[in-house]
């Protein structure tokens, strides 16, 4: 597309000191479990001290069912995420509360909490009532709030996000607010805008990887971030898995899965490709956000627009109406 020009606003990353703070985290029983990720746990933690309403947070902790060396890993990236988040603050990135020890010796990490749910969970519930693609209207929202977010990471603070999908995108009400979170596997971005740090590596997850993030010689790039971003609008259009098919879907409740059904050759072949759309299930009203799509997931990343390409056009087709 050629409205899409690369544009840099480069900042300098701060690098903040982060240690426990005197907060009063409770056992993991008497919270509500919100969800998971690898390795982790999220739960609502309520704070009403003497009788005053306060904001809730979400707190995230290790699984303690992880054996010893994988709490280990898993707890490092929780300390690292935290002072990551602690140094953040943007409207569209999940905001930094405490990071504390729990009664059970355990690190927290507490987050802001609006009554959100993920952008995956929402995507889930849709497939499940067949109530077929999101509103065009709705993917600019989470396009253009998802786009700003990042701008922040890669520019002001020189941060590569490293897990871009639609479970670590959260959302508020209808949309209201859409913000980014775990940013536990960030990488930092040089003036180059490149993971330069041969210490660092991209993690990622498997189906919205992008296809430099799966050689082993790949350079990654701010754009590592773009091909994602296309993928959880793809997401969004499809209620779709990217690159997991299983097949014809059944017509009856019974929609077990059938390993049989699912050709892990054609899924590997697929990775790091832009997957198909059926259009059949799109109008007009989805043309721009189809062409975004289809421009954040070239297998090239020097053909994928930056973040802040991507806000300046959206906001410009905003203010158009």
């Amino acid at each position: 597309m050629e409205a899409f020009k690369s544009q840099n606003n480069l900042a300098q990353r701060e690098k903040p000191d982060v240690g426990p703070v005197s907060v009063t985290i409770p056992a993991s029983p008497f919270m509500q479990k919100l969800g998971y990720g690898t390795g982790v746990n999220v739960y609502l933690m309520k704070r009403s001290p003497r009788g005053l309403s306060r904001s809730p947070w979400a707190v995230k902790k290790i699984n303690s069912k992880c054996n010893s060396s994988q709490q280990s890993i898993y707890q490092q990236r929780l300390n690292d995420e935290a002072k990551i988040l602690k140094n953040l603050q943007h409207p569209n990135i999940v905001g930094y509360r405490a990071f504390t020890e729990a009664n059970d010796g355990s690190m927290c990490l507490a987050m802001e909490y609006g009554g959100e749910k993920s952008l995956c969970d929402l995507i889930e519930e849709r497939s499940a009532k067949r109530l077929g693609p999101f509103p065009a209207a709705t993917i600019f929202k989470v396009a253009l709030s998802m786009a700003r977010g990042l701008k922040y990471l890669h520019n002001d603070k020189k941060l590569l996000h490293g897990d871009i999908k639609s479970s670590n995108v959260v959302i508020k009400g209808d949309f209201e607010a859409i913000k980014i979170c775990d940013v536990g596997v960030s990488l930092p971005l040089d003036e180059n805008m490149t993971v330069s740090d041969p210490d660092m590596h991209y993690i990622g997850t498997e189906p919205w990887k992008p296809k430099e993030a799966l050689q082993d010689d790949g350079i990654i790039t701010d754009k590592a971030d773009i091909f994602p971003f296309g993928l959880t609008l793809w997401e969004m259009m499809t209620l779709s898995v990217p690159h997991l098919s299983f097949g014809d879907e059944p017509d009856d409740e019974d929609e077990s899965f059938d390993e049989g059904s699912f050709d892990e050759e054609a899924y590997y072949n697929a990775l790091g490709t832009r997957p198909a759309l059926n259009m059949d299930e799109l109008d007009s009203s989805y043309q721009h956000m189809i062409d975004l799509f289809s421009v954040c997931t070239s297998e090239d990343p020097k053909k994928r627009p930056s973040a802040a390409c991507i806000v300046e056009v959206l906001e410009a087709s905003l203010a158009q109406g």
